[in-house]
C-alpha cells in the first residue's frame, strides 16, 4: 500500500484469515527483515567482501541507500526497514491477543529498537530503530468500521491503539537521540570545564588565578623548565622577570672611576722645598 499523501509512503500488508500459525508469522517476519539487509545484484566488490567478512557490517557500515529494499520501495521517511502490517481477519480477539504476543516474543529481534551506542548510555534514553521492521497490527473488521485513517493500529512494543502515521513514527528514536546527545554532551563539556577550574593554580604571591598560558607555561615540559618560580602567576612571574634582569644588568657594569688627587696633596716627602 502506498499512500505518501497520508504519511505513509509505503506500507506492505499481510492479511491473515488464521491460516497460517503464530510462528510461521514470525518466519515470515525474520524474512522481511532478513530481505531488508540484502544488497543489491551490482553493488560494488568492497561492500560485498565487507559484508561478508564481518557479521556487524550491514548494520554498522552499510547504509540503507546501498541495499536492494530501497530499489524496489521509495524512502519511508522514518528510520527503519520498510513496514510491515499485519490485518487479522475470521478471528476471536483472544485468538488476535495471543498471536500478537507470540509476534512480540518470539519476533523481538527483528521490530524491536535498539540502545544507541553512546557516550552519555545514562543521559540519553532514546532508541536506536534503523535496523528494526516496524510491525502494527489491528483487524479487517476494525478497518471496515472505522477506517484506515482511524485509531485502529498497535505498533508491536507499545500498549494501546493509534492512528497509522503516529504508530509509524517513533517520537523516541534519531530526533530524541540528537537531541538528548547535544545536552548530554553540553553538560558533560561544562562538568569538565568546572573541575579543571577548580584544579587552576593559584598565585602564592599575589592570589591570582593563573591564566590559561601561565599554567600551560608551567606544565608543558619544553616551556616548564624556563617558566621559573611555578608558584606565582604571569604578572609575578614579569615581576620576577624584569627585577633579575636589573640585577643582571648592575652586577655586569664597569666599576666608576676614581677621583683624581686636589692640588697640593700626594708629595709627601717628595715635594719640592721652596
Amino acid at each position: 500500500m502506498r499512500a505518501p499523501e497520508a504519511g505513509v509512503p509505503v506500507l506492505l500488508v499481510e492479511i491473515d484469515r488464521r491460516s497460517e500459525d503464530a510462528h510461521s508469522l514470525v518466519v515470515k517476519l525474520r524474512r522481511y527483515w532478513e530481505w531488508g539487509r540484502l544488497l543489491p545484484k551490482d553493488a560494488d566488490k568492497r561492500t560485498v567482501d565487507l559484508v561478508r567478512s564481518r557479521p556487524d557490517a550491514i548494520d554498522q557500515l552499510v547504509d540503507h541507500e546501498q541495499r536492494l529494499w530501497l530499489r524496489v520501495y521509495p524512502p519511508i521517511g522514518r528510520e527503519g526497514l520498510v513496514p510491515v502490517a499485519f490485518v487479522f481477519a475470521d478471528t476471536t480477539t483472544a485468538k488476535v491477543a495471543s498471536t500478537v504476543q507470540v509476534l512480540e516474543e518470539a519476533g523481538r529481534r527483528y521490530w524491536a529498537p535498539r540502545r544507541y551506542d553512546t557516550l552519555y548510555a545514562k543521559a540519553v534514553t532514546a532508541r536506536d530503530y534503523r535496523q528494526a521492521v516496524p510491525i502494527v497490527v489491528t483487524t479487517l473488521e476494525q478497518l471496515t468500521e472505522h477506517g484506515a485513517g482511524a485509531a485502529v493500529w498497535r505498533r508491536l512494543g507499545r500498549t494501546g491503539e493509534q492512528s497509522l502515521t503516529d504508530a509509524l513514527d517513533n517520537p523516541d528514536g534519531h530526533a530524541l537521540y540528537r537531541a538528548q546527545e547535544a545536552r548530554a554532551s553540553a553538560e558533560d563539556r561544562r562538568r569538565r570545564a568546572a573541575q579543571r577550574e577548580a584544579q587552576r593554580p593559584v598565585c602564592r604571591r599575589c592570589g591570582q588565578k593563573f591564566t590559561d598560558e601561565r599554567w600551560e607555561e608551567i606544565t608543558v615540559h619544553r616551556t616548564a623548565v624556563r617558566a621559573g618560580d611555578k608558584s606565582v602567576c604571569g604578572p609575578c612571574r614579569a615581576d620576577d622577570v624584569v627585577r633579575e634582569e636589573a640585577a643582571r644588568l648592575e652586577s655586569a657594569a664597569p666599576p666608576e672611576p676614581q677621583d683624581e688627587p686636589g692640588p697640593g696633596r700626594g708629595r709627601g716627602w717628595f715635594r719640592r722645598r721652596a
